[in-house]
């Protein structure tokens, strides 16, 4: 049973493979998911390039977009043979390119569609399957087609819905608009769990601590973070203690980059460029005395034909003499030599 009480938004082009399992690193109970991955992508692309994991990333799911019933019927019996704990649907991405498909925040004005294609997943596959929806799009936007649309995706068979607490604008605003300008409404999505109180309820949208997560906790079944998660990974370093109650010390900053190297060293031995993993890691130290050098210098070495594993111990090396000469020796006063 996946415990969704703090979940990581599915987010285009960053929760990859490579974030996923740096970010597991930090939190080993957040729930991981997916970029969205269309039906004709997996149906007729590199299945195992959209679908491949580590097994240290559960529990993960895998987020699809589409329309057709049975395309993604299809699609999630790839992704639970593939070993993934739930399918999600998205019905809150409001870009032009997923509209003219028919899919994404524009679903959530056909909730029978909808309907149809939760039915078809859940006949396909004996994991979850989840919706992540917006609480309105465009002028319709009030609270009984919101509940209208709850109403007939819950009859459908899904008891998981992840909601972003802001409408989506299908036309005038770009998706990070659409992420920023329609205003927040909490209150709608607390009063989606009072009126349904037996489906599992995920608030999204602007939430940026764990002081917030623990204030939302008191209303819904669980929160999903997106982009602070993505540019400030340290958010998550005391969620497994106190969200999901778990006991046992975190890793330091420094030993994640620690047992980040085996992997790097793996990926580079399949050909793997470094940049593919150093860009997801570059707030690692956000907030941090070195932070600025960090950065800089995952972001030039990352580049340079020659870079490998011991780009990171560089990177971190510099952070620690930075950080002892702010007065604040780290405990880790050095990495580990690859050459041991």
């Amino acid at each position: 049973m996946i415990v969704r009480r703090l979940c990581i938004a599915p987010m285009l082009d960053w929760t990859d493979r490579y974030c996923r399992y740096f970010l597991r690193l930090i939190s080993k109970h957040v729930v991981l998911y997916t970029e969205m991955v269309t039906t004709g992508a997996l149906l007729h692309g590199n299945r195992a390039r959209f679908l491949d994991f580590d097994p240290t990333e559960h529990p993960l799911a895998l987020q699809l977009g589409g329309s057709d019933p049975q395309a993604l019927a299809e699609c999630a019996k790839l992704g639970s043979h593939w070993g993934y704990d739930e399918i999600n649907l998205n019905v809150g991405c409001p870009s032009d390119r997923v509209q003219s498909g028919r899919f994404g925040a524009c679903l959530m004005m056909t909730p029978g569609v909808v309907g149809d294609c939760v039915k078809a997943m859940r006949d396909s596959v004996t994991i979850d399957v989840t919706v992540k929806h917006r609480i309105g799009v465009d002028e319709r936007d009030s609270y009984q087609e919101l509940c209208d649309f709850v109403g007939t995706v819950s009859d459908a068979g899904c008891r998981t819905f992840i909601v972003h607490a802001r409408k989506a604008w299908l036309q005038g605003l770009s998706p990070k608009q659409n992420r920023e300008i329609p205003p927040l409404s909490y209150g709608t999505v607390h009063n989606l769990k009072l009126d349904f109180p037996d489906l599992e309820i995920i608030i999204n949208g602007g939430i940026t601590n764990l002081d917030q997560v623990g204030e939302q906790l008191k209303q819904v079944d669980g929160v999903m973070i997106g982009r602070e998660a993505y540019h400030n990974p340290w958010i998550l370093a005391e969620a497994d203690r106190l969200i999901f109650g778990q006991s046992g010390s975190t890793l330091t900053r420094h030993q994640v980059v620690e047992s980040l190297i085996p992997f790097v060293e793996h990926e580079l031995s399949k050909g793997t460029p470094i940049n593919r993993v150093t860009r997801h890691i570059l707030g690692l130290f956000q907030g941090q005395p070195g932070a600025r050098k960090w950065r800089r210098k995952l972001s030039e070495g990352s580049h340079l034909a020659t870079a490998d594993s011991g780009l990171l111990r560089q990177a971190a090396t510099q952070v620690l003499e930075v950080t002892n000469r702010c007065g604040k020796p780290h405990p880790t006063s050095r990495l580990p030599d690859s050459s041991r």
